[in-house]
C-alpha cells in the first residue's frame, strides 16, 4: 500500500477519481488538482483530506505548481458540452504531454485512458493492438474517443522524451459507490425508461470495482516504464449489459426495458491476458459490487 508518498491527482472529483483519492489521502499527502467549477466539488474533495489546486490543463502555466511529487495519476477528462474539438484535445492531449514533461522527478505516472480508444466491434475480445476508433461517437460524445487516443499518443511521446515511467491503462467499466454506468442503467430502470443496446447481442462488457481501482492502482504504478507500458484495465469477470440489468432487477424489484438498435455502442470487451499477467485479477465479484452499489446509492430498493 502507498504510504508516506506525495501524490498529484487530477479530477479528484470524479466517479473514479474521488474513491481513490479519499483512499489514497489516508496514508499519503495527495494533491487534487482540477478546475473546480463547481465549489461544492472543492468541498467534497478537501472534505476527504486532499489539498487542492484550481488548474486548468488546457490554458494554465505549471510554474506555480509542485514539481516534487512522487506519483502523478492522471484522471482528468474534458468533455465540453459544445463538443469544442480544440479546448479537449488541448485539455486532454497537450495537457498530458506538459503534465508528464513538469513530472520528471516522479517515480512513475498513470494516465488513466478507456477501453472507448477502441473501433467499434462485435463481441471479439480486444487486444491492446485492437485497431482504435470513434466508438463514442454514437453515444453524443464526439470528442472523447479522439482525445483519449491523442492523449495516449501524446503520453507515449512525453515518456520517451523526458524519461518519466508511464503506464497507460485503458479503464473498461468502473462502478461502485460513487456510481456508474450500471447505476445509470439503475436509474433508467426506476424510471422506466427503454435502455438501448446495440443489436448484435450481449453486449459483454468487464466492470470493475472501486475497491479494485483502488488495489490495482499501486501495481499499474509499479509497471510505469519507459517507453510507456499500455494495458487493458478492467474487472476479470466479462458481463454483458443485458445480464447486470437482470441482476439490477432481481436485486430491486425493477424490470429492465431492453431496446435493441443498431445506432447504440456495442460490446467493448478488453481482453485482459497481459492485465492478469502484470498486476493480476481483480477480486470483487461484480454480482457482490452491484448490491454494494445499490445499498451505498439507493438502500430503499434493496430487497433483503
Amino acid at each position: 500500500m502507498l504510504k508516506d508518498e506525495k501524490i498529484l491527482i487530477t479530477g479528484p472529483a470524479g466517479q473514479v477519481a474521488f474513491p481513490l483519492a479519499r483512499e489514497l489521502a489516508k496514508n499519503n499527502e495527495v494533491v487534487g488538482l482540477a478546475r473546480f467549477s463547481n465549489p461544492e466539488d472543492r468541498d467534497k474533495v478537501e472534505a476527504i483530506g486532499v489539498k487542492t489546486v484550481k488548474f486548468d490543463l488546457g490554458a494554465d502555466s505549471f510554474d506555480a505548481l509542485d514539481d516534487d511529487f512522487t506519483y502523478v495519476l492522471n484522471f482528468a477528462v474534458a468533455k465540453s458540452p459544445d463538443a469544442n474539438f480544440a479546448y479537449d484535445l488541448a485539455a486532454n492531449a497537450e495537457g498530458n504531454g506538459r503534465l508528464i514533461k513538469h513530472s520528471q522527478k516522479a517515480k512513475a505516472f498513470l494516465y488513466c485512458s478507456s477501453t472507448a480508444v477502441y473501433a467499434q466491434h462485435s463481441r471479439d475480445k480486444l487486444k491492446e493492438n485492437a485497431a482504435l476508433g470513434d466508438s463514442h461517437l454514437v453515444l453524443g460524445m464526439p470528442t472523447y474517443s479522439m482525445s483519449k487516443i491523442a492523449a495516449e499518443t501524446v503520453a507515449r511521446f512525453a515518456c520517451a522524451e523526458w524519461n518519466v515511467p508511464t503506464v497507460i491503462a485503458r479503464l473498461n467499466v468502473p462502478y461502485g459507490d460513487n456510481g456508474g454506468w450500471p447505476y445509470f442503467h439503475l436509474l433508467m430502470m426506476m424510471q422506466g425508461q427503454e435502455i438501448a443496446l446495440h443489436s448484435n447481442k450481449p453486449n459483454n462488457y468487464a466492470p470493475i470495482h472501486d475497491d479494485d481501482v483502488f488495489a490495482q492502482t499501486e501495481k499499474l504504478l509499479n509497471v510505469a516504464a519507459v517507453p510507456a507500458v499500455t494495458v487493458n484495465w478492467g474487472g476479470s469477470e466479462e458481463v454483458s449489459i443485458e445480464t447486470w440489468c437482470e441482476h439490477l432487477g432481481e436485486l430491486t424489484g425493477l424490470s429492465p426495458k431492453i431496446q435493441y438498435t443498431e445506432n447504440a455502442l456495442g460490446s467493448i470487451s478488453p481482453d485482459l491476458t497481459l492485465m492478469h499477467k502484470l498486476i493480476g485479477r481483480t477480486t470483487v465479484p461484480w454480482r457482490d459490487g452491484m448490491k454494494r452499489m445499490v445499498k451505498a446509492l439507493q438502500p430503499d430498493l434493496l430487497r433483503a
